[in-house]
């Protein structure tokens, strides 16, 4: 105890502003941010410890990629630490947005984890979604409703806004949800997109949103090393996790095309928001277009569970999990590069979002596609199954290239993931 006092003296004598009761917002959003992912760390143990003896696990089967049975209980870690975080910011931050954003949060975590141990139907979770979605619009006021300018197109009725909201809402949710297969992938695409948001919100300065995004990424950190490099602590964010980050991408979306939010004075810079928030959000919701679409195709519900995401294929081009995350991420960031070096080339409003969208069917329909076929051609084996084309085998080769684990790095930070757990056992 007196090792603490100690340290808040030395810490208050570089910051005197909270020696004298004064926090600025700035201040205030990254002890915030460190509030939460402290918290997250230190109710990963025990969380892993709570799913372990209860059961609370993901079983693997034919279409999912892990060999034994996993604690999927991040959600609860991650929502913790963001709770506190946001209880933090509440002190000098809180209005309406906030706190229907940290309860439909809430809602979703709860949700999630429901369908993590009883399975839910994929129509009450879409119900529960749409209520959200539609409570959160009308609660505060805050749904797409500004196109900034985008084909010469400002503020939307109403009567075109909210069920464009409503439908765009689910589709992000389901979106984030949905690219949860691969370790490290949705927790790395949640800090990728919350820093991208958060550069956003940064430049307009609205301290609220700056500050819950960065709460979020904050919370992710600590799971997501686990995730990737924890063996003995190895846990999955579940549902309970995936839905919750995509409402969080959700408010973002919205409080970014919102006719009632500070982002609209990027519009007299030539910045096409829509562009911005589609490229930032390209890669999950191409992908989910892509996988439904071609589910429809073949006569089953868009929602039905197969391997066919773009993260499956990276896994059969032999890539780890980590690496075909950031390889997937690594895509997403580039759509963003494109999005931002076509708006600084003078590029309209409209090409910037066109920009986008053909990136995002390039990556997505297009390298899949491609590469299948690459896959499915070549010369065939003593079985008569194709070996693949040599731009199948040079991808694969890279692909074993991404497996790391019997480095020094990665096993450091194997020990370091691990530590402690076995007292927890």
């Amino acid at each position: 105890m007196g090792k603490c006092v100690v340290i808040w003296e030395i810490f208050l004598t570089f910051v005197p502003e909270l020696k004298q009761g004064i926090m600025t917002y700035e201040l205030n959003i990254l002890l915030a941010a460190v509030v939460a992912m402290v918290t997250s760390a230190l109710v990963f143990p025990r969380a892993l410890k709570f799913a372990k003896k209860h059961n609370i696990v993901d079983n693997p089967d034919a279409r999912k990629l892990q060999r034994v049975p996993v604690p999927v209980f991040g959600g609860m870690v991650v929502f913790t630490g963001i709770l506190m975080g946001g209880l933090v910011l509440s002190n000098y931050m809180w209005n309406r947005v906030m706190m229907n954003t940290m309860v439909a949060m809430t809602v979703m975590m709860i949700i999630g984890t429901w369908d993590d141990i009883s399975n839910l139907s994929a129509r009450f979770r879409f119900f529960v979604e749409i209520l959200l979605v539609s409570a959160f619009m009308w609660y505060t006021g805050v749904y797409i409703d500004n196109l900034h300018g985008l084909w010469g197109v400002h503020a939307l009725s109403p009567w075109l806004g909210v069920p464009l909201s409503i439908v765009a809402g689910v589709g992000i949710i389901n979106a984030v949800n949905l690219i949860d297969g691969v370790d490290g992938y949705s927790s790395g695409y949640g800090i990728m997109a919350c820093l991208f948001f958060g550069y956003c919100f940064r430049t307009v300065w609205s301290p609220l949103m700056l500050g819950m995004v960065l709460v979020v990424a904050s919370a992710l950190v600590p799971f997501f090393l686990h995730n990737v490099f924890g063996v003995k602590s190895k846990m999955f964010i579940g549902d309970g996790g995936t839905l919750m980050l995509g409402m969080m991408m959700m408010v973002c979306a919205f409080y970014a095309l919102s006719s009632k939010k500070p982002c609209c004075v990027l519009e007299h810079s030539g910045v096409c928001i829509p562009a911005f928030t589609l490229a930032v959000l390209c890669v999950p919701v191409a992908d989910t277009l892509r996988v439904m679409t071609m589910r429809m195709l073949r006569g089953n519900s868009p929602f039905s569970p197969d391997k066919t995401h773009l993260h499956h294929l990276y896994i059969d081009m032999g890539y780890s999990h980590l690496g075909a995350g950031l390889s997937i991420l690594l895509m997403n960031t580039c759509v963003v590069g494109v999005w931002y070096l076509s708006w600084k080339l003078g590029a309209s409003m409209d090409i910037q979002l066109y920009v986008v969208i053909l990136l995002g069917a390039l990556i997505t329909f297009g390298f899949y596609k491609f590469m299948k076929i690459q896959q499915a051609g070549g010369p065939v084996d003593e079985q008569g199954k194709p070996c693949g084309t040599k731009v199948w085998k040079f991808m694969r080769g890279f692909g074993g290239w991404t497996h790391r684990e019997d480095k020094r790095f990665w096993k450091c930070m194997q020990k370091v993931a691990d530590w402690k757990i076995d007292n927890l056992s």
